[in-house]
């Protein structure tokens, strides 16, 4: 053949030879990977002890603006779903590569370490202090904050409807009504007397009102739970 094939891996051997020093190059690769390993490391460290920071020197030409969020949006979205706003050192659940990834890329195009890192996600997910969809937030200054990465299985359809019930005492209530109102149609007509009236089902249904709420207040305050816009924000299992 006049023409030889071209061996690639060959062409490749050879630009590397061209561009680096074959004598050093395993030791120039085990100093990027050690490099690499301690960014790694720093940004677990601070992702664990929750450095305290309320900003961070991002380069706001470099910023992409669908990523920033107010912390006013950020608290509707926790209340409305019952999720908790936390610094990552109380997250037990494990971060992802892509997210480590992610930190050191936006560490790479603003040329600053990042800090103050928080998490939105449900309350099973936070290591709290007694008293299904993660994302990962650093603070920018002034409340907002910019989403670095998302993570996990998106959150129930029905979990916002589900939720709606314990934002507030009101709502709580309306759920004890409709529960009670619910229960009360269950009871079979003439268990109390031979002929079904108004008074009957009023009595019957204040009857299973004051049981329902009695259920309720036991879970409420016994089990230490609280209404979604007290504790969207709170470090503490009873706040």
């Amino acid at each position: 053949m006049i023409f030889p094939k071209t061996n690639i891996e060959k062409k490749l051997a050879q630009l590397r030879t061209k561009e680096y020093d074959v004598s050093s190059w395993k030791q120039q690769i085990e100093s990027i990977f050690e490099e690499e390993d301690k960014k790694n490391q720093r940004i677990l460290q601070t992702i664990d002890n929750g450095n305290v920071s309320e900003t961070n020197d991002f380069i706001f030409d470099n910023i992409e603006s669908s990523r920033i969020y107010h912390i006013d949006q950020i608290k509707k979205i926790c209340i409305d779903y019952r999720l908790r706003f936390l610094d990552t050192k109380y997250f037990k659940g494990k971060l992802p590569h892509e997210a480590i990834s992610q930190i050191k890329e936006l560490e790479k195009i603003h040329n600053t370490e990042l800090k103050g890192f928080k998490i939105i996600a449900p309350s099973k997910l936070f290591k709290l202090a007694n008293a299904d969809d993660p994302l990962l937030f650093a603070p920018m200054g002034n409340d907002y904050y910019y989403l670095i990465h998302k993570w996990g299985d998106d959150l129930h359809p029905f979990r916002k409807l589900m939720m709606w019930f314990f934002k507030s005492f009101e709502n709580l209530l309306i759920l004890t009504f409709l529960v009670s109102l619910l229960i009360t149609f269950m009871v079979p007509q003439g268990l109390f007397s031979k002929e079904s009236n108004t008074s009957e089902f009023i009595m019957i249904f204040f009857f299973m009102f004051k049981s329902v709420a009695a259920v309720v207040l036991f879970y409420g305050f016994a089990l230490g739970k609280n209404f979604n816009t007290a504790i969207w924000d709170s470090k503490y299992f009873n706040a």
